[in-house]
């Protein structure tokens, strides 16, 4: 790993270079766009200022990366951070010498950022409670990071999708998507998985070809190399728009078709001798309780007996620097104790003992949200994503204020997904209800609207997308959600979900009051 991180270095004197030139006014957003993304590094809008997107594997923050992170925070006073859907976390706000400056130092801490945007494989991701639910058929994190080890000999690959992103899930919940990513390994009781392939939300929305049932786990490098070949040999690389893997199922034919062309770059793969086995490490817990049992509506118990996970999910994913600082700070004194990052922008704080977990608990409790329908989804939006169309974070805001102030309680309204505009970096297409950003004439000029979403799902064997409604003006969400929120409380339905199963048409009459 050294040695690679020595390799990203020889990278950094250039981007210096063309940010310097960026922020001087030499260089147009757009090629710099097309330059930075390379690095992780994209400017925001306007051109003030700049992002920097944190790579992590699987989404597994150990206790030294979220130290480093904290003090990135505090030496640069960075003001705004992001966990992401991908399972990242993102600084924002940051100045021409700022983001050259802590990139730098992040691949000293051993955090990789390249390949974290543009036409290159993105962060790995992988069931954020792996290893601790009860409920999951096996850990899939150890294959989760080796694949990332691997795909980062890809970033400099030629003819590669405008985004390859590839999926480990350890259960049927399937909260990475691994059945409609770009590559998704999902797995089977018996200890192997099953991939799928050419999958991805956004525009020309595709659920994943199941490509291979059964695969032993170490050859999972076999199917990422394949997954790369079957790009270069019949996807759309000249143009842009079409750039992804899903596109190739419609090129060639549909689903039987593509399956067929992919399984053709594995037997190539396989019969071309290169030993692509891996045998990563058990990632074992020899961490024992402390006797003590916490209480807390964050607090879930891990299947290791005695440790215990607190769940933390900032309003947007968005959480207040001088907690995250507080919390690293205190996980720094924990042994084995570490962060996961969720698709749905929540983080957990894995390996705890009794005692641990209610300290830490109290240290977010002001920052976490307090109900499901709080616990919403939100892509950064349009105030800083230069390529968003709505401010996405504000409109959860103001829907979280609406629901607040008229008291609606927990249960009775879903975990919604918004995205600024069609990439579905919001994940709008697949949530229970989704929101989707635009605009909508009225009186002739445009107003900020949203297109709604309903009944989609990620759960593994019963994906589907969300049916379109309609559009909603921006003003008029928040006071749909709270009509919404006060007939299913007053129909005595024990949760959201209950009253759409048993009420199917309801739904849809009641947003039709606001639907454009």
């Amino acid at each position: 790993m050294k040695t690679t991180i020595q390799e990203w270095k020889q990278d950094l004197p250039e981007f210096r270079e063309k940010t310097a030139a960026f922020y001087a006014g030499e260089l147009d957003k757009g090629s710099y766009k097309g330059f930075s993304g390379y690095y992780g590094s994209y400017a925001q809008r306007g051109g003030t200022s700049s992002m920097l997107r944190l790579r992590m594997p699987g989404g597994e923050v150990s206790g030294e990366k979220l130290a480093f992170v904290a003090e990135m925070i505090r030496r640069y006073q960075v003001e705004r951070l992001h966990f992401t859907t991908c399972q990242t976390i993102q600084l924002h706000d940051l100045g021409e010498q700022t983001v050259c400056e802590i990139m730098e130092a992040a691949l000293d801490a051993g955090i990789i950022t390249m390949g974290g945007g543009g036409d290159f494989p993105r962060n790995v991701m992988c069931s954020p409670l792996s290893g601790t639910e009860p409920e999951e058929y096996f850990d899939v994190s150890p294959w989760a990071k080796a694949a990332g080890e691997y795909l980062l000999g890809f970033i400099k690959a030629e003819k590669m999708p405008r985004k390859l992103k590839v999926g480990f899930s350890n259960s049927p919940k399937n909260l990475t998507h691994a059945t409609y990513r770009d590559l998704g390994f999902a797995a089977r009781p018996d200890g192997a998985f099953d991939v799928y392939s050419a999958g991805g939300l956004g525009n020309n929305p595709r659920f994943g070809v199941k490509v291979a049932e059964a695969v032993a786990p170490e050859d999972i490098c076999f199917y990422i190399k394949a997954m790369w070949l079957t790009f270069r040999a019949y996807g759309n690389y000249k143009n842009r728009g079409k750039a992804r893997t899903r596109y190739m199922q419609e090129a060639l034919g549909g689903a039987d078709a593509y399956k067929a062309a992919y399984l053709e770059k594995l037997r190539e793969v396989f019969d071309s001798g290169e030993d692509l086995k891996i045998h990563p490490e058990a990632a074992g817990v020899t961490k024992t309780g402390d006797g003590t049992t916490p209480s807390g509506s964050h607090i879930i118990a891990q299947k290791q007996p005695g440790l215990y996970t607190v769940v933390w999910h900032p309003i947007g994913g968005q959480p207040d620097p001088e907690v995250f600082c507080a919390v690293s700070d205190a996980v720094r004194q924990m042994e084995g104790v570490q962060m996961r990052l969720a698709p749905d922008e929540t983080a957990y704080l894995i390996h705890l003992n009794g005692t641990e977990a209610e300290k830490i608990a109290g240290l977010i409790e002001k920052d976490t949200a307090k109900t499901k329908f709080e616990q919403s989804v939100s892509c950064i939006g349009a105030s800083v994503c230069q390529v968003g169309v709505r401010d996405s974070q504000g409109l959860l805001s103001a829907c979280v204020d609406a629901v607040r102030t008229a008291g609606i309680p927990d249960g009775v309204l879903p975990q919604i997904h918004i995205s600024g505009c069609p990439s579905s970096c919001g994940t709008h297409q697949t949530g229970a209800m989704g929101f989707r950003g635009g605009m909508k004439m009225v009186d002739g000029k445009p107003a900020p609207a949203y297109v709604l979403y309903v009944n989609g799902c990620e759960l593994q064997g019963r994906e589907q997308m969300g049916r379109e409604l309609g559009t909603m003006l921006e003003t008029d969400i928040p006071v749909f959600l709270v009509k919404l929120g006060r007939t299913v409380a007053e129909s005595g339905a024990e949760s959201y979900a209950v009253w759409n199963e048993e009420h199917p048409e309801a739904l849809e009459a009641l947003a039709s009051q606001w639907i454009r």
